[in-house]
């Protein structure tokens, strides 16, 4: 692992939960000592960031890292250096590993092997069921005592509601949170795309929106009734927002996010039959695209994460209706948010690290205020880049990404993470 060594980032823009101000900040030993203007380096390393933003580390809700069991799309590294490399300092691993991350030597094994790659804090999600299979609960209890702190069977909604209300009621008891995967699986069998005129089109079995909100509207209800909180994973309809918004209206304690493609892309990419555009759940439509968005924007939806789901070219080169669901999202979800969303840099960054720190149980270290005594996990940012995605240069071990050759607005510059600099000039250091 890189040592921690004594910086001084100057000319940069600090900007993180407590507003906006024009500082210097000086990082030694992995702590933030000192912020003013003007300071001089001194022995400790001048990095100059004129023009740039300092702000707290991304923070991914919702990562795919294929380890263990399907290496060939990605590994605990290769998933953290692209992490990093999108200005990610943790990410939450999703459990659909195989084995699942269902029990204590699994997350033990995904925890240990994060810190030896040491590029960003890797906390590793609980399957709320054993297997993932929608039966047996998981031993919360066990897991949350080795530092779980999120639950879901992301891939798989909980399709039985009682068991969704023992796993809620025993989540409240633990202090901990439930992601729910939204999805009536009785409604998708054989699904392509979203159900609506461009499917009718291409006469491809569709997707109905319900699908996804009638476990939106189930989970809210079951929140409502146990008092236990949940986070509703990757949120892509105009309905789905709707109901969010009543359920923080009313008080509850329900979350959301949204990833990159489902403000950005529309189901009509579809039509190209490129299985790049194959996500789950799937594109809809430019209305829901924009409700999405207001949702984001007015802070119905808490998070923007990137889902970030690898696959080899092998899976990804088959027919639409056999390849699997996912895309690439974390070395181009700041740039694809920047381009697709208005508003500014304080909502955005709170919507990539803040908020969902504190969803993640990690906000003692991540998503922190830039101030003297904090944790050295920062993002520095090129506000003014316009770049493309070069294939080449993926840290990812797969390329299954639509936004090759797109234009985006943005770019992280130096990732810092426990005082090192694991990003230097958009080039992983390790």
């Amino acid at each position: 692992m890189m040592q921690q060594h004594n910086m001084l980032f100057a000319g940069g823009t600090v900007i993180d939960e407590t507003g906006e101000r024009r500082a210097d900040v000086r990082v030694r030993e992995g702590i933030i000592t000192e912020i003013s203007s003007d300071l001089s380096a001194g022995d400790d390393e001048l990095v100059d960031i004129a023009g740039c933003i300092v702000a707290p580390g991304f923070v991914d809700l919702h990562t795919h890292l294929r380890e263990p069991g399907m290496p060939e799309a990605e590994t605990i590294e290769t998933g953290s250096r692209a992490a990093a490399l999108g200005g990610y300092t943790a990410v939450v691993a999703m459990p659909n590993t195989d084995p699942t991350q269902d029990c204590v030597e699994v997350v033990e094994f995904v925890s240990k092997r994060g810190r030896e790659v040491g590029l960003c804090d890797v906390r590793p999600s609980g399957s709320i069921t054993i297997g993932r299979a929608g039966t047996q609960l998981t031993p919360f209890a066990d897991l949350a005592a080795v530092g779980v702190h999120l639950f879901t069977d992301d891939g798989s909604g909980v399709q039985d509601e009682g068991l969704m209300r023992r796993a809620l009621e025993y989540a409240g008891e633990l202090g901990v949170v439930l992601a729910q995967h939204c999805e009536v699986a009785s409604l998708t069998k054989g699904a392509v795309m979203h159900e609506g005129e461009c499917c009718s089109h291409l006469g491809l079995p569709g997707w109905p929106a319900l699908a996804e909100e009638l476990m939106v509207h189930r989970d809210i209800e079951l929140s409502r009734l146990t008092g236990s909180p949940v986070h509703l994973l990757h949120l892509s309809t105009a309905r789905s927002v709707e109901l969010v918004r009543a359920a923080k209206a009313d008080g509850l304690r329900v979350t959301a996010e949204a990833t990159p493609h489902h403000i950005s892309l529309n189901d009509e990419r579809l039509t190209s039959f490129d299985t790049r555009f194959k996500v789950n759940p799937p594109l809809r439509t430019t209305a829901d695209i924009e409700e999405v968005k207001k949702g984001l924007l007015d802070g119905t939806i808490d998070a923007i994460a990137t889902d970030h789901a690898p696959h080899p070219p092998v899976a990804k080169d088959r027919p639409l209706d056999e390849a699997p669901p996912g895309m690439l999202g974390l070395e181009t979800a700041l740039g694809v948010a920047r381009s697709h969303l208005d508003c500014s840099w304080q909502h955005l960054l709170g919507a990539m690290s803040w908020r969902p720190a504190k969803i993640a149980g990690i906000d003692d270290q991540h998503g922190r205020p830039i101030v003297v005594g904090e944790p050295a996990n920062l993002a520095v940012i090129d506000p003014d880049s316009q770049w493309e995605v070069d294939p080449s240069a993926l840290a990812s071990r797969s390329r299954n990404t639509p936004f090759i050759g797109v234009g985006l607005a943005a770019r992280v510059r130096h990732t810092v993470y426990e005082g090192r600099i694991v990003v230097r000039d958009g080039k992983a250091t390790a």
